[in-house]
């Protein structure tokens, strides 16, 4: 598909108001995308899990004025409250978007937003921030144009996510999501996320993810800031080449079950995001030194235990600890009992894989 498919020639319906509702989740990365071209486009093609607990809930209500305004008519409420410092971020979102949904500038909307985890937890709500606001949206267009099929619609809604938040364009569908073009898995694009269309092993259909909250303060460099910083950096190339040469891996890792090699393949990403950033000029570091000391743990634990346990980072210093279901109880028992000391206040957050965004 090229951009262009996504911009509407007309509307066949008028609808004066109403309301809609999604619930969309955030996904953790295990091919990590770290550095973008203009208009939000990767420099490498990335994968990940689609979570279920993580997520946020957005409705909004529109009305359609009396005739089109100058600037976009939108009032925002995070929790309930006006969120007046977020929206000049969705002020650039529909400014971006606009070529695309051509009737935003002709209603004025209510948006309510909501996280099922904690505002100040550090977990990014980018993702399924962005990727809710886009799935209503595209539920507005639907009801100008109901002829929309729900693949277009998917497609659109992951495209639009993604002029919002790179990320936010693979938590519209699960439990794996691809983006990003890849040679060799079919229908991968630059401009949307796509369903993993190969096989999957049923050990990765369960999976676990228990999220370990170590650092909930406001990281020093944004993801922004550092996408940029891959522009000139002395390992830009190999890093891309890196990505591609996991993903083709990963599908026989898929395909077989192969817990050994996902986990060398993941926590080797993790490590690569990581080392961009400390090999970046200005460089950073985000891992907390009790970011080490739970990698560490885990190290220790799964050699001794046989276990399949891994971790897996995004670009903070909280860590994401994967488990198949078959280890549930054994590796949650070792999170409470070992890990759990190396978080902020205690804190840790419980999820698992998920299908992904759920019209309400």
């Amino acid at each position: 598909m090229t951009q262009e498919e996504f911009v509407p020639k007309s509307y066949t319906n008028t609808v004066l108001e109403g309301t809609v509702k999604w619930k969309s989740p955030s996904n953790i990365a295990l091919v990590k995308y770290w550095g973008k071209k203009e208009n939000q486009i990767p420099a490498n093609p990335s994968i990940s899990f689609t979570l279920d607990a993580c997520a946020t809930t957005t409705s909004v209500t529109y009305k359609k004025l009396d005739s089109k305004a100058d600037n976009f008519s939108f009032d925002l409420f995070f929790e309930g409250k006006p969120k007046e410092d977020f929206k000049p971020k969705i002020e650039t979102f529909l400014t971006r978007i606009e070529a695309y949904l051509p009737f935003l500038k002709e209603y004025h909307f209510k948006i309510e937003t909501s996280n099922s985890f904690p505002h100040s937890s550090g977990i990014a709500s980018s993702a399924s921030g962005m990727s809710a606001l886009a799935l209503c949206l595209m539920s507005v267009e639907k009801e100008l144009n109901p002829s929309i099929t729900t693949a277009f619609f998917n497609n659109k809604a992951s495209f639009l996510a993604r002029l919002g938040s790179g990320s936010a364009c693979r938590s519209i569908e699960g439990p794996l999501v691809q983006w990003g073009n890849h040679a060799n898995i079919k229908g991968s694009t630059d401009l949307f996320g796509i369903k993993y269309p190969n096989e999957v092993h049923s050990v990765f259909k369960n999976y676990h993810d228990t999220i370990l909250l170590v650092d909930k303060g406001q990281k020093q460099v944004s993801s922004t800031v550092g996408h940029n910083l891959m522009h000139n950096h002395p390992f830009a190339k190999e890093r891309f080449a890196q990505a591609h040469t996991n993903l083709d891996e990963l599908q026989t890792v898929f395909k077989e079950g192969n817990l050994k090699r996902f986990v060398e393949i993941v926590e080797s990403e993790a490590l690569t995001l990581h080392a961009m950033m400390m090999t970046s000029m200005p460089y950073f570091i985000l891992m907390k030194p009790n970011t080490l000391q739970i990698i560490n743990k885990i190290w220790e634990f799964r050699a001794i235990n046989k276990s399949n346990i891994c971790f897996t980072l995004d670009a903070g210093a909280n860590v994401h600890v994967l488990y198949p279901e078959n280890e549930k109880e054994v590796v949650y028992q070792f999170i409470k009992d070992e890990l759990v000391a190396y978080c902020e206040n205690e804190q840790y957050l419980c999820d698992r894989i998920g299908l992904g965004a759920k019209q309400l």
